[in-house]
């Protein structure tokens, strides 16, 4: 292959690859964009059934979407709903299946490498639910016990490097998604389930027993969750985090927060009862998207 067709190629290679990223040309062109879920991602994305998906993060991109509507001058936008899981979320994106991620996705380094995230709108803290009358209140009383986690997600590496944990032998056992995780300890197959900790607030919430469930022990990690979609994109990028920007600077974004985590929701009407942290206020007060490696060195 001569020189010229080689060129022409890598030409053709890079234009392909340039529209993949030109997700907002994408949407004008289709009038339509897919938003990628969680079934049960606590109080920042889940599921009502019949299609219907609620939540913190679901509603924030609600929002931005309907900006980037007018940002487009388009008179209609058709919002897809895609469920996602902990295992796919990131090649449905990274494929072009899935525009933008509205989930609990924590924001790391290495996720970096293959997609983009928001400015952080929700700060996490890795903590352990158990039985309370387990009896269940530290890292180091995991020894010989069985600890869950949902399959995908960082939580069970996050435990096995706490500094807690050294030379503390745990069996691990994963649920497909959140729900699935929490009925191993509801049904006795596991001792704890180590996961961010507003999922675990939500899903002891709106289990049959609150009173049954404590969240105990230390916070593993810090980590900030953020909107996902595709890398070396930045005009979406700056769509999305213009948008999120004006949210948090208007007080949309504090109003949101207080609906979903502090006051009842569906459909149990129960309180996910989170107050703000102090870092997810810091992350507000100075809107940016570093990794949670950042949020480490503190």
């Amino acid at each position: 292959m001569n020189k010229k067709s080689l060129l022409v190629l890598a030409l053709a290679a890079a234009a392909i690859g340039a529209a993949q990223a030109d997700t907002l040309k994408k949407i004008k062109d289709s009038g339509a964009v897919t938003m990628g879920v969680r079934e049960s991602s606590g109080a920042l994305s889940y599921t009502l059934g019949d299609g219907k998906y609620v939540g913190y993060h679901v509603e924030i991109c609600q929002k931005v979407l309907a900006d980037v509507q007018k940002q487009l001058g388009l008179a209609k936008l058709d919002v897809k709903y895609q469920p996602v899981t902990s295992q796919n979320r990131i090649p449905l994106v990274q494929n072009g299946t899935v525009d933008i991620e509205c989930g609990s996705t924590t924001n790391n380094a290495t996720r970096q490498k293959d997609v983009s995230f928001a400015v952080t709108t929700f700060v996490e803290e890795v903590r352990m639910v158990v039985k309370a009358n387990s009896g269940i209140t530290a890292v180091n009383q995991l020894a010989g016990r069985t600890v869950a986690t949902t399959t995908g997600t960082t939580s069970v590496q996050t435990l096995r490097k706490h500094e807690r944990a050294t030379g503390v032998d745990f069996k691990e056992v994963f649920g497909k998604d959140h729900a699935d995780s929490f009925l191993l300890l509801e049904s006795g197959r596991a001792d704890a389930f180590v996961m961010d900790g507003s999922l675990l607030a939500g899903l002891v919430s709106r289990s049959k027993n609150p009173a049954d469930y404590k969240i105990v022990g230390d916070v593993f990690s810090v980590e900030p969750i953020g909107i996902m979609f595709r890398k070396d994109d930045p005009a979406f990028k700056k769509a999305v985090d213009d948008s999120i920007k004006a949210m948090i600077k208007s007080g949309e974004v504090a109003k949101l927060y207080d609906k979903w985590l502090l006051q009842p929701i569906p459909p149990s009407n129960t309180k996910v009862g989170l107050p703000m942290s102090d870092n997810l206020k810091a992350a507000l007060a100075n809107p940016n998207d570093k990794p949670a490696e950042d949020y480490a060195k503190k």
